[in-house]
């Protein structure tokens, strides 16, 4: 229970001599289609530091995966936060939904093989197959700082439990006194926190401080300590990420070693960059040698590097797209689900004011075929429920606004009679937790008529629906929340405010787009980022292989691109780039692209311009890869579950997905946090 107090430290019992593991290894998936696809997930990074942000108003959901590595009773963590969070405000998350972001938003490597420039008829146009393939308790409100009989310069506001972590709410009216209080409560936090901890006492914030139970500590089959993401929302005008704390733990620039941040940024129908540090896009669409599919991750950090070196301190978007949507998707399932959305923050930004619109969940109801006895065909049964579907929106809409998480499967048992009249109609089975809508379905039901059946017998339908909610923008589609990546790379000396972000307009990039001019002849690869009304823009590089079979034709028709001739594999499994540590950075960037590719870097200025390595393949060309449609939505509704996609895509093998049941390392003290100075000790030696 939340509190306010004054008393004696509780300390913590155990002393347990493991580490923290570090984070689950998402293994390969099949994708819908296609052929090869890897990313630079997770691992790609060495020494980095996860967060996924969602904001929605002046709301924001922070989650964070602690990867500290340790022993369980020296973890510590203080971050800075706008208000008193109470115990409602905080829980734990599973570590899969960072695994799960971090693959969505990662940098793609796809191949292609150019198909045969003599196609028979028909076959033109359907060389778009190659997007996909496998891929990858506190203590005490005792004061510090002033003489006996004073004020105390720090108080507990709340102190409460959550999962494994013991969690107080501190406010102080001086940094040193914080900085006492946290040692003398026996907080495991380095030399040097108080200058750090300054500039928030003065701006009155208060803070977020933790340590771990070692006896609600999990441990993996390994003997490792496993610590769960940690979640909190609160209200404020700024959109804002505390770093300044983390920079005590950063890299020493003599030690020449660096820390990579990654945010990860959730909001309805809006992309977002930093307000106070210079903004880039990483470079997208470049073609690369055969030899990356073996060095995918020091290729992209050759890139990076080079990016940052021609930007100084700048963060990077390396994408923003559509949460529920991909193209090409690092599996089947790889796009977030309405059930991920909530966990990472939907269930309290619903009703959250976003412009001229609001976050709400969206009624989703999915017909399942009826179960008919009786002269009436199960189609006509199926078609007259598809034309009242709005009556079921509607009933399930008023269980949404009370509960934003109902959801469940529900039956109807109807009897028709001769007439086509529905005499009766009740609920057979139901896992809503509310039965008012069941109920309201019910009624509903009811007043239906159908066909007369055949020879004016009467009829006995089961009539099943599966209802889900969607959160998205009451104005736009269900679930049309931007993922935004941004990727800031920094040592002790480089990084000296906060980030506080700002809107961004749209942009797309890094998508096998080719439009046709309007004089029938296809432009060429689009580059780089451009701006658009919808955000589909990701970092994505491909291997080609052109044709190097015979050409019969008169007119070849050569640039068109898709899945490896019949008879050559080209599913198999993808080597993605991992533990980036043992990577060398600081190598040729030529080494890895192609000359045309090198020839573009030069002249869009987006990367110093590298000498150029042989060429593996022709300039790169293709079909538009279409994004999934999204399915119908009710009438006066906005459209169902589906990304943002591109403005009048042509056909082709896109492989969105919107719903599906399914679910990097984080080095905590890198961000938000200040962890016991022996990590960072280990971290040097290492």
């Amino acid at each position: 229970m939340s509190r306010r107090r004054r008393a004696a430290p509780l300390a913590l019992a155990a002393s347990l001599a493991v580490g923290a593991a570090a984070a689950l290894t998402p293994s390969p998936a099949a994708a819908f289609c296609g052929f090869y696809v890897a990313g630079a997930d997770a691992k790609l990074f060495n020494d980095a530091t996860v967060v996924v942000l969602m904001r929605a108003g002046k709301r924001t959901v922070l989650s964070m995966q602690n990867d500290y590595q340790g022993p369980p009773e020296r973890f510590a963590l203080v971050i800075p936060v706008p208000v008193v969070l109470k115990e409602d405000d905080v829980k734990v998350l599973r570590p899969e939904l960072f695994e799960r972001v971090e693959a969505l938003a990662a940098p793609r490597l796809v191949e292609y093989w150019e198909q045969d420039p003599c196609p028979t008829e028909g076959t033109i146009g359907l060389g778009n197959t190659g997007l996909i393939g496998k891929g990858g308790g506190g203590g005490t409100g005792m004061g510090y700082g002033r003489g006996s009989g004073l004020a105390p310069t720090v108080v507990v506001e709340a102190e409460f439990a959550v999962g494994e972590y013991e969690i107080v709410i501190l406010s102080a009216t001086e940094s040193t006194g914080l900085d006492a209080w946290l040692r003398a409560n026996k907080y495991q936090i380095p030399a040097g926190a108080e200058p750090l901890l300054r500039p928030y006492v003065a701006q009155g914030m208060k803070f977020f401080v933790a340590k771990v139970n070692p006896k609600k500590v999990k441990f993996d089959g390994q003997g490792r300590a496993r610590l769960s993401p940690l979640r909190f929302h609160y209200e404020s005008d700024e959109f804002a990420l505390p770093i300044r704390l983390g920079l005590i733990n950063a890299p020493d620039p003599a030690d020449g070693g660096k820390q990579d941040l990654l945010v990860h940024i959730l909001s309805p129908n809006q992309r977002y960059e930093v307000a106070n540090y210079p903004n880039v896009t990483i470079p997208t669409n470049l073609d690369v040698t055969d030899a990356v599919r073996e060095q995918f991750g020091a290729f992209y950090v050759s890139l990076f590097d080079d990016t940052l070196e021609q930007h100084p301190k700048a963060v990077v978007t390396e994408y923003a797209w559509g949460a529920s949507s991909c193209d090409p998707c690092p599996g089947p399932d790889a796009a977030l689900t309405a059930k991920e959305l909530m966990e990472l923050g939907g269930d309290v930004v619903v009703g959250q004011d976003v412009g001229t619109a609001s976050v709400a969940t969206i009624p989703n109801v999915r017909m399942i075929p009826p179960v008919v006895k009786g002269p009436l065909d199960r189609d006509i049964v199926r078609r007259i429920t598809r034309a009242h579907v709005n009556e079921i929106r509607f009933c399930y809409n008023q269980g949404l606004r009370k509960d934003p998480k109902l959801a469940g499967r529900l039956e109807i048992s109807a009897k028709i009679d001769g007439q086509g009249n529905v005499t009766r109609a009740e609920v057979a089975t139901s896992t809503l937790s509310d039965p008012a809508v069941s109920a309201c379905i019910a009624k509903a039901t009811r007043r239906w008529r159908f066909p007369r059946p055949k020879g004016g017998a009467s009829v006995e339908a089961t009539i099943p629906f599966d209802l889900s909610g969607s959160i998205g923008s009451s104005r736009g589609r269900p679930s049309a929340f931007v993922l935004t990546r941004l990727h800031a790379r920094y040592d002790a000396s480089s990084l000296g405010e906060d980030l506080v972000f700002k809107t961004a307009d749209p942009i797309v990039g890094g998508r096998e787009i080719r439009p046709f001019s309007d004089g029938g002849e296809r432009a060429e690869l689009e580059r780089g980022a451009q701006p658009s009304a919808t955000n589909s823009f990701q970092g994505r590089y491909a291997i080609r292989h052109p044709w190097t079979g015979p050409i019969a034709c008169q007119e070849p028709v050569r640039g068109i691109w898709g899945g490896p001739p019949a008879g050559q594999d080209g599913s198999q499994e993808p080597v993605v780039a991992r533990r980036l540590s043992a990577a060398p950075r600081g190598g040729s960037l030529a080494s890895f692209i192609t000359a045309e590719s090198a020839a573009l870097l030069a002249a869009e200025g987006d990367a110093k311009a590298p000498s150029p390595a042989p060429a593996e393949a022709p300039a790169a060309v293709d079909k538009d890869a279409a994004d999934a449609s999204p399915p119908v939505a009710a009438e006066g509704a906005p459209p169902a579950a589906g990304a943002e996609a591109p403005a009048t895509p042509a056909a082709g093998c896109g492989c969105a997905t919107t719903e599906g049941e399914r679910r990097g390392p984080g080095s905590l003290a890198a961000l938000l946090a200040l962890i016991t100075v022996g990590r960072r000790r280990r971290r040097r030696r290492a």
